[in-house]
Parts: structure tokens; sequence; C-alpha cells
């Protein structure tokens, strides 16, 4: 599996995490058991998929939640927080608390940007370098397991329906914000 498609997965699954909270919230509150199954699922998938994660990393100040900013920090190092706000389906306060706890733990530094002085470009330090590997590997590890038995052409169908859910999701998502 190759480091795009890694990168792809781990930002499809935060997204889906937070629109399964959302989902499974509602469902809970208006819809009781009639639940939709595939929320359910994708929530349980995400939960498990931050447990593993938690479990096979021991970092100050580094959590599964803090995987998707590893990754795409350094895949583009001095994006804004705009970018990984919209790259990562977070909002825009969501990413300033958590940039200012990897910048509190020494895992990223954070300049004003020479285009726009209100934006900020976020560029992982050594420390967040030196963790990148490990966590691009347990990402890996995870994804080999949870699709392991599934033959490739269900694989492949599944990531199309789930890429044009997430486009849809984030125009949804732009449409909302204006």
């Amino acid at each position: 599996m190759d480091y795009k498609v890694l990168f792809l997965l781990t930002i499809t699954i935060m997204y889906v995490k937070i629109v399964a909270y959302a989902t499974v919230a509602f469902a809970t509150f208006i819809q009781g058991e009639e639940m939709l199954k595939f929320m359910k699922s994708l929530n349980n998938i995400s939960r498990a998929q931050a447990s593993y994660r938690n479990s096979r990393i021991s970092c100050d100040g580094i959590c599964a939640a803090n995987h998707a900013f590893v990754l795409a920090i350094c895949k583009n190092p001095g994006r804004s927080q705009e970018e990984l706000s919209r790259e990562l389906c977070l909002n825009k306060s969501t990413v300033t608390r958590a940039l200012s706890h990897l910048e509190e733990n020494g895992y990223i530094t954070r300049t004003q940007s020479k285009e726009d002085k209100r934006q900020s470009a976020v560029y992982p330090t050594e420390k967040m370098l030196d963790i990148f590997p490990r966590i691009k590997e347990i990402s890996m590890e995870w994804n080999v397991l949870v699709s392991q038995d599934i033959p490739e052409n269900e694989l492949e169908i599944f990531y199309s329906v789930l890429n044009r859910m997430e486009a849809r999701a984030k125009e949804i998502n732009e449409k909302e914000e204006k």
C-alpha cells in the first residue's frame, strides 16, 4: 500500500469518525434503534483504530488523534492551519488546539505566512520527523490487518465509493461554512 493510499485512508477515517460521532448522537437522540448500521460500523472501526494506534506508540504528547496531523504536516510542510482544517475536515478551533498541543510538546513550529500575515505556516520539527516513519508504519499495519482477507477488487470498489462520499461530504461542509 503506497503512501498516498495510506494518507487518504487515514484522512478518510478521521473524517468518517467525525461524521460517525455526529450521526451516532443524532441517531441515538432521534431514531433510537434505527441507527444506520453503516455509520455504527464506521464509528466502531474508527474507535478500534484509535485504540490500536494508541497501544502501538508511546511518544510524549502524541495520541491517536494526532496521527493525521503528523501525516499531513510531514507530507506537506509549511501549509496553513486553514489548509489543514480543510484537509482533515476539522473546524479551525479544533486544529488550533491540536497544533498548540503539538507545538507545546515540541513537534511543530508555526511561523507567520509571508503571503497572509493572518495565517501561520506549520512545519514539523526534528522530533516530529523522527516519529513520522513509526506513525506511517502503524497506519499501514492497521490497514493491512483490517482489510485482511478482503479481495482486492472489493477493496477498490469500497475505496471508490468512500472517496465519492468523502468528496460529497466535503462539499456539504463547505456550503454549510458559507
